[in-house]
């Protein structure tokens, strides 16, 4: 997650989009992507790993004001100050959390007058060497032209798997909710993390993974109605996976969570789930998936040390493990 205290921050002049490039008015759509600034108890679960204040961004994506952001912004907030780009500031309240895209919704609870839309677009057309704009909110200066470098499979470590993510570079130095725009002007898709790949004579190429906008149009009316997407809740296990040479292990636990319970321990390597084999993070996370919803049993089969154990775990909803947002 970018630690945005810093408001001096630009994106350098040689990667910011030429507005007179764009057949649509890049100005207004600039002007749809709005700061968001999260308030979370220290007591949360994810405090420890993603602070107590987060800063990002979010796009505007509806005339009543529902703002389209990553997730982990918003997780267990209690406060959300949303801040355009004129600086008019309003306060937000989350809405609704998709563990499953990394989704998160903020309803405005007050409003803009004449505070810009942005219309969601095509992501599927978003392929290998689209052109396209990535913005945090703030305008030109914190705006970033790139390319689609790639459209392939993204898994986390957090128990978190995305079929056809969207890759952009140059990579955006504030990703976090940014919103990523197609040569349409319309909203492809929002920035959730910046990756590190390594190329030819040691050289390095930051990416940004971008979560595309088509996995939010089949539930989005769904989760703004009930704050949840509608589908069974994945599997989660509480466990955070590490991945190297074809071997995955347990980095660490989350506290009390089904892992832990069921005498999961750090270091543990993950040989097989349900008793398929498993040697990166993307067959680690399909094997759990493939058990059932959350509320399945999962049995992993873990090497520790030099000892081979089998442990069933009772999967979990995520959410339940989540401090509830407190509505206003």
């Amino acid at each position: 997650m970018p630690d945005d205290d810093d408001d001096e921050w630009e994106v350098p002049d040689a990667f910011q989009p030429d507005p007179t490039e764009f057949a649509f008015d890049l100005e207004s759509r600039l002007a749809t992507v709005v700061a968001l600034k999260s308030f979370v108890p220290p007591d949360a679960t994810s405090a420890a790993a993603l602070g107590v204040e987060r800063e990002g961004s979010g796009v505007v994506i509806d005339a009543g004001g529902l703002v389209l952001t990553i997730g982990y912004l918003i997780t267990e907030a209690e406060t959300i100050w949303i801040t355009n780009n004129e600086g008019r500031v309003v306060e937000g309240t989350p809405l609704a959390m998709d563990f499953e895209t990394g989704f998160g919704l903020v309803q405005m609870l007050g409003r803009i007058p004449g505070q810009k839309v942005a219309e969601l677009g095509d992501s599927e057309a978003m392929r290998h060497g689209a052109q396209g704009v990535l913005a945090a909110a703030g305008g030109l200066s914190h705006a970033l032209a790139c390319t689609v470098a790639a459209r392939q499979p993204f898994a986390g470590y957090w128990e978190y798997l995305l079929d056809n993510a969207i890759f952009t570079a140059p990579a955006h130095p504030h990703w976090g909710g940014a919103g990523l725009f197609d040569a349409t002007g319309r909203l492809a898709g929002i920035g959730s993390l910046i990756l590190q790949q390594g190329q030819r004579g040691g050289k390095r190429l930051d990416l940004n993974m971008v979560v595309p906008t088509g996995e939010l149009l089949p539930i989005l009316e769904t989760l703004r109605r009930t704050g949840h997407s509608g589908r069974p809740a994945r599997p989660w296990l509480g466990l955070y996976a590490t991945e190297d040479d074809e071997e995955v292990g347990v980095g660490s636990l989350a506290k009390g969570g089904p892992a832990e319970r069921a005498g999961v321990k750090p270091r543990d390597r993950i040989v097989a789930v349900d008793g398929r084999k498993v040697n990166d993070l993307a067959s680690l996370w399909t094997a759990v998936r493939a058990a059932g919803p959350a509320g399945a049993e999962v049995r992993l089969t873990l090497a520790r040390g030099a000892r081979q154990l089998d442990l069933a775990i009772t999967s979990t909803d995520r959410a339940r493990h989540l401090k509830t947002p407190r509505l206003h």
